[in-house]
């Protein structure tokens, strides 16, 4: 079972950066397409970004093209987020998951084990 931890987060000014991470245990991280998603108090889970397990397709909500990178590092099982030119609406927490089935790529009832997540927040 892949067990993740979320890090990273903090309060960041509008306009600022941060860089989150995902450290994940357990054999399967390799094998699998990773996603960010984000969640706000009364909303669904949100899909940020997912990344295969070679790198070789990366998909991002339109709404973070341009701004976010995402990015893993298979021989130290982590995943990453670059976050740029934060907005307010940013705000949210965040969470990373391995792709446990073949449906659409921005839908989290694809996605599974997820963390605990790590809190951002965008504000002056």
């Amino acid at each position: 079972q892949v067990q993740l931890l979320e890090s990273g987060g903090g309060l960041v000014q509008p306009g600022g950066s941060l860089r989150l991470s995902c450290a994940a245990s357990g054999r399967t991280f390799n094998g699998n397409t990773m996603g960010w998603f984000r969640q706000t108090p009364g909303k669904e889970r949100e899909f940020v970004a997912a990344i295969t397990w070679n790198a070789g397709t990366i998909y991002y909500a339109d709404f973070v093209k341009g701004r976010f990178t995402i990015s893993r590092d298979n021989a130290k099982n982590t995943l990453y987020l670059q976050m740029n030119s934060l907005k307010p609406e940013g705000t949210a927490v965040y969470y990373c998951a391995p792709r446990r089935s073949s449906g659409d790529i921005n839908d989290p009832i694809n996605f599974g084990s997820w963390g605990q997540g790590t809190q951002v927040t965008v504000s002056s």
